[in-house]
């Protein structure tokens, strides 16, 4: 990158990280290519139209590290990326294609899995145990939150399995809409509980 663009990127990401949309849109996508291979970005993001409305998408260099629905309030979860990663993050409009892609095609029954690389660094812990399992759970299927404990090995901590749910960073790719209660009841969703029973349905109807 030429010194006067490296300039020009972090003097706007200083003036404002996390509202580029001021810079002209050919200008920042030059930059935010550019920055984004030499990995000069913390975090690229960027918002999606989907069936449950306006989802946020955002990544580091390491691969997709964030899905917001607009209920969590997108602005509040851009602060949080600056907090926990880096003050460095940018809006990238024609970024994580890949993952806009697949989201598209999930939506119109058209795919199973999510497939991209997962940077999952604001996990840890037995919750990050969780999420991986919630991976393994196929395609129109579920489990009730005793299940993911045991198989995460912990049988008796159910809840913590349910705290795991709810902070889930990344819904949808990391499926725990399909945690459901023992008996069949919903349980709690980060994204609402129409947004659970919506994505249960969609699997269901594939």
């Amino acid at each position: 990158m030429s010194e006067s663009l490296h300039d020009q990127l972090f003097q706007a990401l200083a003036t404002d990280p996390l509202r580029p949309d001021e810079l002209p849109s050919l200008l920042r996508d030059r930059l935010v290519a550019q920055a984004s291979a030499e990995q000069l970005l913390d975090v690229t993001y960027r918002i999606v139209d989907s069936p449950l409305g306006r989802l946020l998408l955002a990544a580091t260099p390491a691969g997709l590290v964030r899905v917001a629905y607009a209920a969590q309030d997108h602005d509040a979860v851009l602060q949080e990326l600056s907090d926990r990663i880096g003050s460095r993050v940018l809006l990238s409009p024609s970024g994580l294609d890949d993952v806009a892609r697949q989201l598209e095609a999930y939506f119109a029954r058209g795919l199973a899995v999510i497939d991209v690389p997962l940077d999952l660094r604001l996990t840890r812990g037995f919750r990050r145990d969780v999420l991986g399992h919630l991976r393994q759970i196929p395609f129109g299927r579920t489990e009730s939150y005793a299940e993911v404990a045991a198989a995460s090995g912990s049988p008796r901590a159910v809840r913590a399995v349910g705290s795991a749910c709810a902070t889930n960073p990344m819904p949808i790719v990391i499926p725990c809409h399909r945690v459901v209660r023992t008996g069949g009841g919903l349980g709690g969703y980060v994204g609402g509980l129409g947004a659970k029973r919506f994505l249960l349905d969609l699997e269901q109807a594939a």
